[in-house]
């Protein structure tokens, strides 16, 4: 089966991006073909590349990157939640005259149309959320 997974909570502030995180590989685990992870609402603190949990906690960002540099799992991050919230990669944050940005690869800035796609390719498109 194809899979999607929608992430709409932000990490270390609810269960659902751990949740999350832990029903991915579950499902990799079984066989299953996880398409792509998209963080909506305060789901896009997830690709935020200057994160840096204690050493006691999962770090959630890299964890995310460990999955797709392990099973190519895209990672999309809605561009208008992260440009709302202060997260750019660093075209945006040329294109809007800042001097630093948060959000580097293998993370990627999309629109909601990618959700759209999203529910229409997959055969089940999962939701975690606060």
């Amino acid at each position: 089966m194809r899979y999607a997974i929608l992430l709409m909570g932000a990490p270390y502030s609810d269960q659902a991006s751990h949740s999350a995180l832990r029903f991915a590989r579950a499902l990799l685990a079984r066989g299953h073909r996880l398409e792509t992870v998209f963080f909506y609402h305060d789901g896009v603190y997830n690709a935020a590349r200057l994160a840096a949990p204690p050493q006691d906690e999962p770090h959630l960002v890299d964890g995310w990157a460990a999955l797709n540099a392990e099973h190519g799992v895209t990672l999309q991050v809605c561009i208008a939640a992260a440009l709302r919230r202060g997260l750019m990669d660093e075209r945006e944050a040329s294109r809007h005259g800042k001097s630093g940005y948060s959000v580097e690869a293998p993370f990627e800035l999309t629109g909601l149309g990618q959700l759209i796609d999203l529910g229409l390719q997959c055969d089940r498109l999962v939701t975690f959320g606060p």
